[in-house]
């Protein structure tokens, strides 16, 4: 591209620089004569002297997008199902009254979580960048949110991999018992203890353990060789090898960007899907599923009054759907600029909550044969969390014919479902930092991306201590879990009330055609940025309850969490004291320089508007 800046000077005047595209002329038109005069005209101004600078740029890198628009879908579906459709949403669903939770659940989806997940769908694919360059185009004063967005899914890298990592250990583990058993079905190895008893034996001690609790306890983790966070101990090499596994897993899904992602997705998107349907085909033939099914449906309408259950409702839909870790906005940053991002966003979003919803019935089958087998209630045998994929469901395995082969299956649909997420968070980082630094680090992003992983694996490896898991609940809540309420909180405030819904609607126009329904911008102007506030305000109280378990967390261990929560969500306001002091001018052109946007978008020539 070159740049054309004209200067014309006359007597008297300063120079005021006119600046022009060169695509409006041609580069070789010379600048207007100035008008003649004859020597006659003692009346005609002295001619004025102008001065063309020709500056040549360099042409601007084009931007990849999706060699298909499948691929797009697939990764934000595969970054939306995580583990926490397998592992929490049954829990919650049957905990806050069953077929009844989903009222909350749908009008939580309705007015909080898909108005927000529209946004940043349609923010990405308009503005074609990531989380930190965005908001240059919308509010400059909250560039802060990306970088808080940026280390909040840093965080997540440090911990979640290593989950995924566990998973990596037990299909090991699977993969070596072909020819025999699984190792948490008997109580005769190395690292069971004296309380060990079979899940089909009769329990007469309280106290008892199951052969799948002290193998994850006690072989995967080994966490009776540490004392807490207060003596974690060291790291377990097999648990290292496991999660460095992971990450290179989630390099070679990154490191071409979409053009590696794209090409992963069909695997990782689409194997969970799979994997749920033949568990659920095993799972509804087993003695007891259809009480365990009845369990999960029953609806118990009185705990609506609860208010618990629509913060919960709340909560689930919001950690679900993920709006506010960026990784939205950097998916749809790849998409052709007329692309239908509101049917993107009804379509992924339905099958996001489809998921969860069958997913409670894979898991309930199988918690209503464990309590037929142990002769206990549902509320005896179920767990929240890992606990429950990674303790009670391989229990339900190890009973079962064939169950080599039911482990495998099971522990890659968790490997999968949670490298989409893991990759989607970090390509969120990648993008924004590889468009805000185009030069360093976007022409060399294969580099980039391997050093940014080499040191979130470096940073992974405490959770891969003996005392680790600790650490990775302690990661889970004060890393993500608090902060990034507040942060999406500011985001949707700076888009809905900064740069405001009138103006992002008709970004939206320019795209599809038309402008949203009254709906969403109502949603966006009141009720999504107050649904966010409200779900914050209740996390903060609630914060304790979040660790749970039976370990009690040492003072200065909760004092470094909420120093995590502190530093992300001091990135906003640090960022628009130090914006409005680099800033020239008075108060007041400071305030209005910053709040306004430094560049607007165009649209691509070539952009068409869709149609629904």
């Amino acid at each position: 591209m070159v740049l054309i800046i004209d200067y014309t000077l006359t007597q008297g005047d300063s120079p005021a620089p006119e600046r022009r595209c060169a695509g409006d002329e041609p580069d070789d038109m010379p600048p207007d004569p100035p008008p003649a005069t004859t020597p006659n005209d003692a009346t005609a101004p002295p001619a004025p002297k102008a001065r063309a600078v020709v500056v040549s740029l360099t042409p601007a890198r084009q931007r990849e997008t999706w060699a298909k628009k499948a691929e797009f879908l697939l990764a934000v579906v595969g970054f939306a199902v995580d583990l926490g459709n397998v592992w929490r949403f049954p829990y919650i669903c049957y905990q806050n009254g069953g077929g009844a939770f989903l009222i909350p659940y749908c009008v939580m989806l309705l007015f909080g979580g898909l108005p927000l997940f529209f946004m940043e769908l349609a923010l990405g694919q308009y503005h074609r960048c990531g989380c930190l360059t965005l908001w240059k185009r919308i509010c400059p004063a909250l560039k802060g949110v990306g970088y808080a967005i940026c280390m909040i899914d840093i965080y997540m890298g440090m911990y979640y991999n290593t989950i995924i990592g566990w998973a990596v250990y037990y299909l090991v583990a699977s993969l070596a018992s072909i020819n025999s058993e699984l190792p948490w079905t008997s109580c005769d190895n190395p690292w069971n203890t004296p309380l060990c008893s079979p899940v089909t034996a009769q329990q007469t001690n309280p106290n008892a353990s199951t052969p799948a609790k002290e193998f994850f306890e006690r072989n995967v983790l080994e966490q009776q060789r540490s004392n807490g966070l207060d003596d974690m101990g060291p790291i377990k090499p097999s648990l290292a090898l496991c999660v460095f596994g992971v990450f290179v897993l989630v390099y070679f899904s990154l490191w071409k960007g979409v053009r590696s992602a794209g090409k992963v997705v069909w695997v990782t998107a689409l194997a969970p899907y799979v994997v749920l349907l033949i568990l659920l085909a095993r799972g509804v033939t087993l003695p007891g599923a259809t009480e365990g099914i009845r369990y999960y449906l029953t609806p118990e309408w009185h705990k609506l009054k609860n208010s618990k259950v629509w913060i919960d409702a709340a909560s689930q839909i919001f950690f679900s759907l993920g709006p506010g870790f960026g990784t939205l906005l950097a998916l749809s940053s790849y998409n052709k600029f007329n692309n239908n991002c509101y049917r993107d966003a009804l379509v992924t979003s339905s099958i996001n909550c489809l998921t969860s919803f069958l997913a409670g019935f894979v898991i309930f089958s199988v918690l209503g044969y464990m309590a037929h087998v142990q002769n206990k209630s549902i509320e005896e045998v179920g767990l929240e969390g890992p606990g429950l994929v990674f303790i009670v469901y391989p229990e339900a395995i190890a009973t079962m014919t064939g169950s080599v082969f039911w482990a495998i299956i099971f522990f890659l649909m968790l490997i999968t479902l949670g490298l989409d997420s893991t990759f989607g968070g970090l390509e969120a980082v990648t993008t924004a930092l590889c468009d805000e630094y185009p030069r360093a680090l976007g022409r060399h992003r294969e580099i980039f991306v391997a050093v940014l992983l080499c040191l979130i694996y470096i940073c992974a490896l405490p959770t891969c201590t003996f005392g680790g898991v600790y650490l990775v609940d302690l990661l889970n809540v004060y890393g993500p879990g608090l902060a990034i309420l507040f942060v999406v909180f500011a985001e949707a405030a700076g888009v809905c009330w900064v740069y405001g819904v009138g103006r992002f609607s008709q970004d939206v126009k320019t795209m599809l055609g038309h402008e949203p329904g009254w709906f969403w911008r109502a949603c966006w102007s009141y009720i999504s940025p107050v649904f966010l506030l409200v779900l914050f305000v209740f996390s903060l109280l609630a914060h304790e309850e979040m660790l749970g378990g039976e370990y009690t967390y040492p003072a200065w261990s909760i004092q470094v969490g909420w120093l995590l929560t502190g530093t992300t969500v001091s990135a906003i306001p640090v960022y628009i004291i130090y914006k409005f002091l680099i800033t020239p001018g008075n108060f007041y052109n400071r305030v209005k320089t910053i709040m306004n946007p430094e560049v607007t978008t165009i649209p691509p020539a070539d952009a068409t508007v869709c149609s629904l």
